[in-house]
């Protein structure tokens, strides 16, 4: 299942190399303009080139504006390594200008999945009618809808594109006609799109990944529009969670769920992103981010990983419950391997520490990997540098959530990545009532916010339950998966403090239109502030 959409990229590139040059070589494929697309096979085969472009960034540059903008995660230069420009540093400090690669590389990756989408939409309508090119169609339609409101969450005004083509530069749309723009097209599709949950939809959307993007629109609708629309946001919520035959639960073993072994069989999955590292048609680099480099021996990597990105204190201070198995998803303290033994690194008091002024630098030293949750600015000489010894490379608490995968030869990772959970359902629709929606089907803020941690934590259930506390659970449940921008704007806390974040322009919750993007369309109009 995870190799279905690389095939379908390879079909697809295949057909337009032939379809597309006239040349004078002897044609080996079955697959022409008359005879493809033709058949259900052949319409999930062309649309692979949206899926494959959708997953292209999303463990890069998207996850890059989502969570090194917030107190999720830091990403300082290491002696001058992964200072990049500074663009993780404007990330952090909330500094970030037009020509930031990542905003421009981010909105670069959305704009062309949704132009892969116009042009599968344009290629499949002349096909011949079939239930199997209904569901491709709206299908590629969700999937456009998504990203559009991606870019509507991370831009806010953008351009509404549909057709392939377009001769005339398109115009900046405000916020509240994407958000219609975006409801209206998942309304429209959702009739055609399958209710089948599992391995033969894995990868596509479904009709519950309609639902589950609508619920996630109205429960932010009033930072989107001014509006509040939690009562609709509730209606989606249970769409799900009263689906006929439960296609979806919880599951019971959280670490599990993001091995390098999930898939469809993953119950709590809606909408997942399938990573393969033998294909570079997306890259999934989590752990070359995270994994202290020495740690490479006990998750037996077979690259060095590069170990630049930490959460912060702030951050990790939601994680205070001890009985809580969402724990186990940091590496934190003093480290040991597998079996028990310490893990031990040899180096010298330089090594050790750049800034030693002993008499014996180059005197062997040998000492317990420690890692340390508080990270310090220490070389002066360099910006946003902690430094480039084994104190520095030992700072800052590691998430391992998405777990350092030893069946690769290479940096890349088998872990797929999902975009809604059921978690994220039940914790939305308790969210939407806490904030005034009618409460139903007998459930409420309290009994849905225990429903999730009677599988996440062997504590006694709550008796009450608060805003700040749902968002303190969100914050446990839903670290490194992209969703923590998009809480603390809701919760209004991304104008706070943290790290060596002091910035609090509320005009910061939207990115910049970057400086190309409106040297190639002057239509676009830039956020303010910018």
């Amino acid at each position: 299942m995870k190799n279905l959409i690389n095939i379908a990229a390879g079909i697809i590139l295949t057909f337009t190399m032939t379809s597309c040059h006239k040349l004078d070589l002897e044609v080996k494929t079955q697959l022409t303009p008359e005879t493809f697309p033709q058949t259900d096979q052949h319409f999930i085969q062309l649309t692979g080139q949206v899926y494959v472009q959708f997953r292209q960034n999303w463990a890069t540059d998207y996850f890059f504006l989502q969570s090194l903008s917030t107190d999720e995660s830091i990403m300082p230069a290491r002696g001058g390594n992964w200072y990049d420009g500074g663009r993780f540093e404007q990330h952090h400090k909330h500094t970030w200008d037009k020509d930031n690669g990542h905003v421009n590389s981010g909105w670069s990756w959305l704009s062309s999945t949704i132009s892969k989408a116009n042009q599968s939409l344009y290629l499949l309508k002349d096909a011949p009618e079939s239930t199997g090119k209904t569901a491709a169609l709206a299908e590629v339609r969700a999937t456009r809808a998504l990203a559009f409101f991606m870019m509507m969450d991370l831009w806010g005004n953008v351009p509404i594109v549909t057709n392939l083509g377009e001769t005339t530069p398109p115009e900046t749309k405000s916020r509240s006609e994407v958000f219609n723009f975006i409801e209206a097209e998942l309304k429209a599709v959702m009739p055609d799109l399958s209710t089948t949950a599992g391995a033969a939809t894995y990868g596509r959307p479904n009709k519950y990944t309609a639902y589950a993007i609508l619920a996630k629109m109205y429960l932010n609708a009033e930072v989107y529009t001014g509006t509040q629309r939690y009562n609709d946001a509730v209606t989606m919520c249970d769409a799900i969670i009263s689906a006929p035959g439960s296609p979806y639960s919880l599951e019971s073993d959280y670490k599990k769920m993001f091995f390098i072994d999930n898939g469809p069989q993953i119950r709590e999955f809606i909408f997942a992103l399938p990573f393969d590292p033998g294909y570079s048609n997306g890259h999934m680099f989590y752990a070359r981010y995270s994994v202290p480099r020495s740690l490479r021996e006990k998750y037996s990597l077979k690259h060095t990983p590069s170990a630049p990105m930490s959460t912060l204190p702030e951050y990790y201070a939601n994680f205070n419950d001890p009985n809580d198995k969402r724990n186990a998803q940091w590496i934190t303290g003093l480290q040991f391997k597998h079996d028990g033994s310490p893990v031990m690194v040899e180096t010298t008091n330089k090594g050790f520490d750049q800034f030693y002024s002993g008499s014996e630098p180059a005197k062997a030293l040998t000492y317990q990997v420690e890692i340390t949750p508080e990270l310090t600015l220490r070389d002066a000489t360099r910006p946003f540098d902690v430094g480039n010894d084994e104190i520095s490379w030992n700072m800052g608490y590691r998430n391992n959530k998405f777990y350092a995968d030893s069946t690769s030869s290479n940096r890349n990772q088998n872990n797929d990545i999902p975009v809604f959970r059921y978690a994220d359902i039940l914790l939305m629709k308790a969210e939407a009532i806490l904030r005034g929606a009618t409460p139903t089907q007998g459930q409420t803020a309290l009994s849905l916010v225990n429903q999730l941690r009677a599988v996440r934590t062997t504590s006694p259930p709550w008796t009450s339950v608060t805003l700040e506390e749902l968002y303190k659970e969100r914050c446990r449940e839903f670290a490194w998966e992209c969703w923590h921008r998009n809480d603390m704007i809701r919760f209004g806390k991304y104008e706070g403090s943290w790290g060596f974040k002091t910035n609090s322009d509320v005009r910061r919750r939207l990115m910049p239109i970057p400086a190309n993007a409106i040297v190639l369309n002057p239509k676009l109009v830039q956020n303010p502030g910018y």
